[in-house]
């Protein structure tokens, strides 16, 4: 029998999978239920040592003989420190040592009670990963969260899973805090766990034949594509690409064909398991779209899901990842480019359902007539700019601005998107313009604008940069937030309403400026920006109501509710 507490169970069963095969254990109260599991658990044998700096260094030398994960468990307090020694030698000789530290609950840390000094991070500058796992497993996603943490530490462990090796291997630390009572062992059997194995085999051929393997053996690949920098392989692999998968990329993603409208897309299949892929290849960074990450999430459960990044970092999106894959978009591209030339013209009945859906949505975006509203102001800028033969940089700033790129955006768009903060976003197309020759576009909300306003008390800047403010008098995604609305302090104190216009900033730092209350003058405006030729800067102020903003996105995606 098993302890009752959850993360170790979790635990537990991660070491076994992950291929530890041998524990030194130090003796200890908090990290008695630890040790009783790591005894109950067949596949690992348990190896008394008292002396904890002794244990670390016979853990090490186990790791070396086997090159497999060893673990070392002390309790919690002082003991911990003692492996320092140890650990720093795995560090430096990359050995395969797990440090499972038993901890007290954390409200208790420095609060003079027994053992409680801070065990997170005690060894951080000696190890490859250091995580604290949850001391009471609340729900589903808690449970995810330990499985996740858990994971990643295992991960960067290294050492032997299956046929899998990594190239670079080394100590992790996993402190476990336990609550009272720690004694209760009447769990008949250890979890089921989901297991992440890492494709790092040095990154090139190897890792990118793993990927084609994957993806020719799916009957519903799905490729999705999040923040990423314009690829340009002279369109060989990414058209292979499209027709060994689905390809869903948004306006950040530097995908070629980037005017894929996916947030319409999965408003229009919601519940439609027909469009649900089989295996999933998350490539880039951040998502946008909220209804893009929950339809992974829900896919993931049934699907193989393999993440690709370059630095070997997980992070796991889906919440269902099964494989860290050590490599990059543009490699794999380039890959596919020289060894998989065969599979063009092999799409399937999947992809081709995709390709009919997304035609069907842009075919519906044709269609509509926004009324005047700040997705009106995009569409109509958007679709200008398909008309112009000069190159362009386009920027959008973060919150409702870069949720109107993703519905109208018809190519690639820069956004501080990785932390997803309003502020420098100005500032960061500002830096762009100095760079570059071409034109810069820079489409913002008003809080962002004027949060970041010295971005234009610069005497670098050239006439290339142009701006949109879409200024609707306070932070209008808050209207797109239902529930909110019942709060009298929303519009004041959340959303920060004002009546600030940038025609003085503008003056002072001269900056061209025009204005814009209605339908005619926006579009006289737009035009203006994307024709006029000035030695500074020029902005359009176009000045909305938030509630037909958000009326007017609502019924955007109404259009897309019903099947094609």
């Amino acid at each position: 029998m098993y302890s009752d507490k959850e993360n170790i169970n979790i635990l537990t069963a991660l070491l076994v999978a992950h291929g530890v095969r041998h524990a030194v254990v130090c003796p200890g109260s908090r990290n008695a239920p630890i040790v009783h599991n790591l005894y109950e658990a067949k596949d690992i044998c348990c190896l008394p040592v008292t002396d904890e700096r002794s244990a670390g260094f016979q853990a090490l030398g186990i790791a070396q003989a086997t090159q497999l994960p060893v673990v070392v468990c002390v309790t919690s307090g002082t003991a911990l420190l003692n492996l320092a020694p140890a650990v720093a030698e795995a560090f430096y000789q990359h050995i395969p040592m797990v440090v499972v530290s038993a901890d007290r609950p954390r409200r208790w840390i420095d609060q003079l009670d027994g053992q409680t000094l801070p065990q997170e991070g005690a060894l951080k500058p000696f190890v490859r990963k250091a995580v604290a796992l949850p001391a009471v497993i609340a729900g589903d996603e808690e449970r995810w969260y330990c499985n996740r943490l858990v994971n990643e530490a295992l991960v960067e462990a290294g050492g032997k899973m299956a046929s899998l090796k990594a190239v670079v291997a080394g100590p992790v630390h996993i402190n476990v805090p336990l609550e009272e009572p720690l004694f209760n062992f009447n769990t008949p059997c250890l979890p089921d766990e989901r297991v992440i194995g890492k494709i790092d085999k040095g990154v090139g051929k190897a890792n990118y034949s793993f990927l084609e393997q994957l993806l020719r053996r799916a009957e519903r690949p799905m490729v999705v594509v999040g923040q990423h920098e314009p690829i340009n392989d002279g369109a060989t692999g990414t058209s292979i690409l499209r027709t060994m998968a689905v390809v869903v990329a948004e306006r950040l993603a530097g995908w070629p064909d980037a005017a894929r409208p996916v947030d319409e897309a999965l408003t229009l299949v919601a519940g439609d398991d027909d469009f649900l892929p089989d295996t999933i290849f998350y490539f880039g960074g951040t998502l946008v779209s909220k209804r893009l990450k929950q339809f992974m999430r829900k896919a993931g459960q049934n699907a193989t899901v393999v993440q690709v990044t370059p630095d070997g970092q997980l992070r796991d999106v889906t919440m269902h990842l099964d494989y860290l894959c050590v490599g990059s978009l543009e490699g794999f591209v380039a890959y596919l480019g020289r060894e998989a030339a065969d599979a063009i013209g092999t799409s399937n009945a999947f992809q081709q359902r995709w390709e009919g859906l997304f035609a069907h949505v842009r075919a519906t975006m044709d269609d509509e007539c926004p009324p005047f509203s700040q997705l009106a102001v995009v569409r109509y800028f958007e679709q200008q700019l398909e008309d112009m033969e000069y190159p362009f940089h386009l920027h959008y700033a973060n919150s409702m601005p870069v949720r109107l790129a993703n519905c109208m955006a018809g190519q690639h768009v820069w956004c501080n998107r990785g932390v997803n903060g309003i502020e420098g976003s100005l500032s960061t197309a500002a830096g762009f313009s100095i760079a570059v020759n071409d034109k810069v576009f820079c489409v913002i909300g008003d809080l962002s604008f004027f949060y970041d306003q010295n971005a234009l008390w610069n005497q670098n800047l050239k006439g290339n940069l142009r701006i949109i403010l879409l200024n609707n008098g306070k932070g209008g995604i808050f209207n797109s937030l239902p529930g909110l609305e019942q709060s009298p302090a929303r519009d004041t104190l959340v959303a920060a309403r004002h009546h600030t216009t940038a025609q003085g900033i503008c003056t002072q730092n001269d900056v061209g400026y025009l204005k814009a209350d209605n339908t005619f003058d926006m579009q006289r405006g737009v035009v203006t920006l994307l024709t006029e030729n000035r030695s500074r800067p020029m902005l359009l102020e176009v000045f909305t109501d938030p509630e037909n903003d958000a009326k007017a996105l609502k019924t955007h995606f109404k259009a897309f509710h019903k099947t094609p």
